[in-house]
């Protein structure tokens, strides 16, 4: 991953100290363990500090005022806790930010998706930052993104619809749930089932709709997340593909 070409300045060492007290190997152990960093998993070649993210969150209040080009040292940095107080950091400053600093933010959040490479790290941004930039335009950008060959990008994009979702608009999770069908990434399967069942959620009858459509072709990760929250015999039911036809009963 590359770094900014100038050296860091004297605040990005000061965070970076900050950032380091809360390290423990303890920690780092579990968390190398919980992100699959093991030889050919999703996450082998990320480095664990073992900072939690409570705890980079105690840093980002600290250090919330810090320029940008210096929130780019720590998009860059190979270690995860790093990549996360910045995108935590681009979060805060979109949420306080004038309309042109949002849109800043997001033409880099954009530009550095490449590094926003785990699945904890798009959760946490791309909902407050892309799906919070594009609430009142269009949303062709996510269209684009779902098409990405970087799986991060198109998780960015199903993720960031959970912000149109809690404001009881649906169509964009639909739409992009519809061409993820064919994802061959597991870790793509999940985060459409759990934006169908923040659907559901709140439209039940929408997600039935989608499944009595789409249960055929649905990834079997995709359709557990999606049905959590059915009754015990309805989601058997679908996870059986016995309700693919025809109203769902129960």
């Amino acid at each position: 991953m590359s770094t900014p070409d100038t050296k860091p300045s004297w605040r990005v060492q000061e965070v970076r100290q900050a950032l380091h007290r809360y390290a423990s190997v303890e920690k780092a152990q579990r968390l190398r363990q919980f992100f699959k960093t093991g030889k050919g998993e999703y996450a082998e070649q990320d480095v664990f500090i073992g900072v939690t993210v409570p705890e980079i969150r105690k840093v980002v209040a600290q250090f919330q005022d810090l320029p940008l080009d210096n929130v780019l040292w720590f998009l860059a940095s190979p270690l995860h806790e790093e990549r996360m107080l910045a995108v935590l950091l681009l979060v805060t400053k979109f949420q306080k930010g004038h309309a042109a600093a949002r849109r800043h933010i997001v033409q880099m959040y954009i530009q550095h998706l490449h590094a926003i490479n785990n699945w904890d790290l798009v959760d946490a941004s791309a909902p407050h930052i892309l799906g919070a930039y594009l609430q009142d335009k269009r949303r062709t950008l996510l269209d684009k993104l779902v098409r990405s060959e970087n799986m991060w990008a198109r998780r960015a994009a199903i993720v960031a619809t959970l912000h149109f979702i809690k404001r009881g608009e649906f169509a964009d999770t639909l739409r992009l749930a519809t061409r993820l069908l064919a994802d061959q990434e597991d870790l793509l399967h999940k985060a459409t089932g759990w934006m169908l069942r923040e659907v559901g959620k709140r439209a039940p009858n929408v997600l039935e709709d989608f499944l009595r459509v789409h249960l055929a072709r649905m990834p079997r990760t995709m359709l557990r997340y999606a049905t959590e929250r059915f009754p015990q015999a309805k989601r058997e039911a679908y996870l059986k593909g016995l309700l693919n036809h025809g109203k769902p009963e129960g």
